[in-house]
């Protein structure tokens, strides 16, 4: 049996402001790298560039959405993507 392919995707948080309720921070996976801001109150993230997009922004949002209380700025984490980059 073929297992699925994984890719390790790191997360850096930049900023995170409880006033604005947004985080702010750059996920890399592969060849690939993006900004992102998570508006946390109403769920929505913005991935740029466009290049790759779709590959990661679910996979970053269901990230962001189970680390909610532990991310902090500064902090570098990881998740496995179940896709190859």
């Amino acid at each position: 049996m073929q297992q699925s392919p994984v890719t390790t995707a790191h997360v850096r948080v930049h900023k995170q402001n409880f006033s604005s309720k947004c985080l702010e921070g750059e996920v890399s996976a592969g060849d690939f790298k993006w900004e992102f801001i998570w508006k946390f109150t109403n769920g929505e993230l913005l991935v740029e560039p466009s290049l790759g997009r779709a590959l990661i922004e679910d996979a970053l949002l269901r990230f962001l959405i189970k680390k909610d209380y532990y991310l902090e700025p500064g902090g570098d984490y990881n998740f496995i993507v179940r896709a190859k980059f």
